[in-house]
């Protein structure tokens, strides 16, 4: 079985979703990147999420929804996202709205992630991610508890970035 066929068998996938929304970024030209559990994937092992969380450059946002819709896909706005779904599928599409992840976007490069060819942040980019996703108080504490495991799987293969981390997570990481 591959990385593909496991990620929309684990989804219940009727549709392939992912493919759906990459072919959707090409045919209009949007330039994107993933963030998120998806994008750690592309850097260590991977470990299996129903999201798949992207940053679309605000100027194609408009282009890429239209597109989706055309195809079929719920669009739906909130707060901090733009979520993207198809009924044949539990995998939840999060564009992430936020404009500290615009600039992730340029120094995004080609990946294959579980069997995708798609554009991933760059390894810093993921890790400032995941830190202001766990930092983020709001958040429910299961999903900032996988956002320090993703934090954790950082930087148990690429050490070097525990520099990167603010003080406090880097104690916090200590004492685990």
């Amino acid at each position: 079985m591959t990385g593909r066929e496991f990620l929309n068998s684990v989804a219940n996938g009727q549709s392939d979703i992912v493919q759906l929304i990459l072919d959707i970024l090409a045919e209009t030209g949007s330039r994107y990147c993933v963030i998120g559990g998806l994008a750690v994937n592309a850097y260590v092992d991977p470990v299996v999420s129903l999201d798949v969380d992207i940053v679309i450059a605000v100027e194609d946002m408009g282009a890429a929804s239209i597109a989706a819709k055309g195809r079929g896909l719920k669009v739906e706005q909130f707060e901090h996202s733009v979520n993207i779904s198809d009924p044949r599928s539990d995998l939840r599409i999060q564009v992430q709205t936020d404009p500290r992840y615009q600039d992730f976007i340029p120094r995004a490069a080609l990946k294959d992630v579980l069997g995708y060819r798609m554009r991933v942040a760059h390894l810093e980019d993921v890790l400032q991610g995941k830190v202001w996703a766990y930092m983020d108080q709001t958040r429910r504490k299961s999903k900032r508890q996988k956002d320090l495991a993703d934090i954790m799987r950082i930087i148990e293969s690429y050490p070097q970035l525990l520099t990167k981390l603010p003080p406090s997570l880097q104690e916090e990481l200590d004492k685990k």
